[in-house]
C-alpha cells in the first residue's frame, strides 16, 4: 500500500505505475488528497483545521487503518506522512506489516506549511526503512535515529514520443528560470540581471520578488508545455532551495533528461551523478553563474547539441528514469 497523493504533481504516481508495471499489488490510499480536497474546499474548513476544531486528520487516519485491514498489505509505503498520526503507524506496526518512508522534502527543515509537521518527524522511529534523496539527511537519520536507510535521489518521466516532440522545437537562446519564487530565488536572479544576464522566469507571484529590465515574468507552465519550456531555452537555471543545499531537486535530472542544458550550483549530488562541462554546468557564486551562461550562450549550435546529447545519454544510461528508480525500491523493499 502506497499512502500519499494521487495528484498530478505526487511523485508516488511514479512508483505505483512502475510497480504494478513489474507486477506488484499496488493499492494507493490517498491520504494528502483528502486533505487537500477538504482544506481547499473552502475558507470554513481552512479556519476550522487551523483553529483545531476539523476532524478531517481523525476521519483520515480511520479510513487508513480500515484499508490496512482490508488490503493486508505486506508493506505500507509512506509518502512524507503528513496526514498520519505516530499511533495508527504503530498499530499498523503491531500486525507485522512492514512500513517504509520516502520524504520529498527534508523532515528536519520546514519551509512552508507543506513541508512538515510533528506527525513527519514524531513517526521517525517507527519505519523499518527510510528512503531519502538527500545523502546529509541520511547521516542524521543514522547517526540521530539509528534509522535504516537507502539513498533514493529524484528522477525523471517523460515518453520518447514526448522527447523527441520537444527536440524538434526551435532553439531560443537565452537564460530561463522554470519554478516559484522565494527571497533567495528573487535576490539571486536580481544579482544576475545587475550583471547584464537576461532571464525569462515562469512561474507564480515572481512580480513580488523581482523588478529589472533583464528580467522577464511569465506565467506557470504544466504538463507538455513545461517540458517543451525545459527543452526550449539554451539554458536552464536550477537553483535550490534551503533544505536542498549541497544536495539536488527534481529539475536536476528532469532537464538533462528532456535534453536541456543546466546551470546548477556546484553540491556534493551534482558532482555525483554528472560530468561538469560536458553534461551540466556547475556555478560556485553568483559571477561564476553569470560567467558560465555567457559561456553556454556562445556556444556555436552544434557544440550546444553535443552537450544536450551528452546529458540525454547519461541521464538514460545512468539509470536516472523513475522507472529505474522503481527497480532499486523494490529490491530494496523486498530485502526487508
Amino acid at each position: 500500500m502506497i499512502v500519499g497523493s494521487d495528484k498530478i504533481y505526487a511523485i508516488e504516481n511514479f512508483y505505483v505505475k512502475h510497480l504494478r508495471e513489474k507486477g506488484v499489488e499496488v493499492d494507493h490510499f490517498v491520504a494528502q488528497t483528502i486533505f487537500y480536497d477538504y482544506y481547499q474546499s473552502g475558507l470554513v474548513n481552512k479556519l476550522l483545521f487551523k483553529a483545531g476544531l476539523s476532524g478531517i486528520i481523525r476521519k483520515i487516519n480511520r479510513l487508513f487503518i480500515e484499508k490496512v485491514k482490508e488490503v493486508k498489505p505486506a508493506v505500507v509505503w509512506v509518502f512524507k506522512g503528513m496526514e498520519l498520526r505516530p499511533s495508527s503507524l504503530e498499530q499498523v506496526k503491531k500486525m507485522g506489516i512492514k512500513l517504509v518512508n520516502y520524504n520529498p522534502d527534508n523532515p528536519f527543515i520546514f519551509t512552508g506549511k507543506g513541508s512538515g509537521n510533528n506527525y513527519v518527524t514524531g513517526a521517525i522511529g517507527l519505519y523499518d526503512l527510510h528512503f531519502t534523496y538527500n545523502l546529509s539527511i541520511e547521516q542524521i537519520l543514522q547517526k540521530e535515529y539509528g534509522a535504516n536507510t537507502a539513498f533514493l535521489p529524484f528522477g525523471f518521466e517523460i515518453s520518447d514520443t514526448l522527447y523527441q516532440t520537444c527536440a524538434k522545437q526551435e532553439e531560443l537562446v537565452k537564460a530561463c528560470f522554470l519554478g516559484n519564487p522565494d527571497k533567495q530565488r528573487g535576490a539571486f536572479i536580481m544579482a544576475l540581471a545587475a550583471q547584464g544576464i537576461t532571464l525569462d522566469v515562469y512561474g507564480n507571484h515572481w512580480n513580488r520578488f523581482v523588478r529589472h529590465p533583464n528580467i522577464n515574468i511569465l506565467q506557470p507552465v504544466y504538463g507538455e508545455e513545461l517540458w517543451q519550456v525545459l527543452r526550449r531555452y539554451r539554458v536552464q537555471l536550477n537553483l535550490m532551495r534551503i533544505h536542498n543545499e549541497n544536495s539536488h531537486n527534481m529539475r536536476s535530472f528532469e532537464v538533462p533528461g528532456i535534453g536541456g542544458i543546466m546551470i546548477a550550483p556546484r553540491t556534493t549530488e551534482h558532482e555525483m551523478f554528472f560530468e561538469d562541462g560536458k553534461e551540466i554546468f556547475l556555478f560556485d557564486d553568483i559571477s561564476s553563474c553569470a560567467a558560465k551562461i555567457r559561456q553556454v550562450l556562445s556556444f556555436p549550435a552544434e557544440e550546444a547539441n553535443g552537450i544536450r546529447q551528452h546529458a540525454r545519454m547519461a541521464s538514460l544510461q545512468r539509470g536516472y528514469r523513475y522507472s529505474d528508480r522503481a527497480q532499486f525500491a523494490l529490491e530494496v523493499i523486498k530485502s526487508l
